[in-house]
């Protein structure tokens, strides 16, 4: 729901595409929250005429006529790697798209996709897994490629508020503040981020599902796994000195 209304971290995500145009990227690489392969799987996206999965209060007209643009040559290209690096990858050719990855890309990049892969997490969610398909992939980002994440800081729908959407037709409405047990994840998350870089970066987001507050903050953990996998493409010890910032933050449904 959340970028398919204005907020400022649509407009930050807007920026950060800006950005990579600028610096004149190839495409992207991709993984988001809702996309899990079964057993010890990792799956490329390879649909090259993907669908979009609908989603709820967010209008079709914001997405629908978005032109979608899968990298099949860069997807083979994943696979292959992943497989050298010992993980069982391999395509998906019926995959349709979710919201947590176009929404981003239009966001992003309103005026055209560009090239990209998407790779799917793996139903074990095992945070040090998805750090190695991150790793693996890094090596793409010295050929212009873009590797993204997409998930959230505090994501527990048991844990939101419904009412005051409902109310007032207003995923942002809040009749009260988040509650103290996301405000805590939430800050722990933004000194992870902030504070590490390099390898100490791995260490530290991989802890952070040790959190006391972790499971109050993720009720599952697919939306935590992208951030184990943008800290494996980013945590290298080339990385080290590169920290993250803060550069937008939203809540809806009181909670997330």
């Amino acid at each position: 729901m959340m970028l398919g209304e204005e907020s400022t971290s649509a407009d930050y995500w807007k920026a950060a595409g800006d950005e990579a145009l600028k610096n004149g990227i190839k495409g992207v690489i991709m993984m988001g929250a809702h996309w899990d392969a079964t057993g010890d799987r990792i799956e490329v996206a390879m649909n090259p005429k993907p669908g979009k999965s609908p989603l709820g209060y967010v209008h079709p007209d914001k997405y629908k006529n978005y032109q979608l643009v899968p990298d099949l040559e860069t997807g083979e290209r994943c696979i292959q790697m992943l497989r050298d690096a010992g993980l069982n990858a391999g395509p998906n050719a019926k995959f349709d798209w979710i919201h947590d990855t176009f929404l981003i890309l239009i966001r992003m990049f309103p005026n055209g996709c560009p090239p990209t892969v998407l790779v799917s997490m793996n139903q074990s969610f095992d945070p040090h897994l998805h750090m190695k398909v991150g790793s693996t992939l890094r090596p793409l980002r010295k050929d212009n490629y873009l590797i993204v994440g997409s998930g959230g800081g505090v994501h527990n729908l048991y844990r939101n508020k419904w009412l005051p959407m409902v109310r007032y037709c207003d995923n942002f409405a809040q009749d009260t503040p988040p509650e103290a047990w996301a405000l805590e994840f939430r800050q722990s998350v933004e000194d992870v981020m902030t504070h590490n870089s390099g390898p100490d970066l791995r260490r530290a987001v991989t802890r952070l599902m040790k959190h006391p507050q972790y499971r109050d903050a993720h009720g599952t953990d697919d939306h935590f796994m992208s951030a184990m996998f943008v800290a494996g493409a980013a945590g290298d010890e080339e990385d080290r000195g590169s920290k993250g910032v803060l550069g937008a933050e939203t809540w809806e449904l009181t909670n997330m």
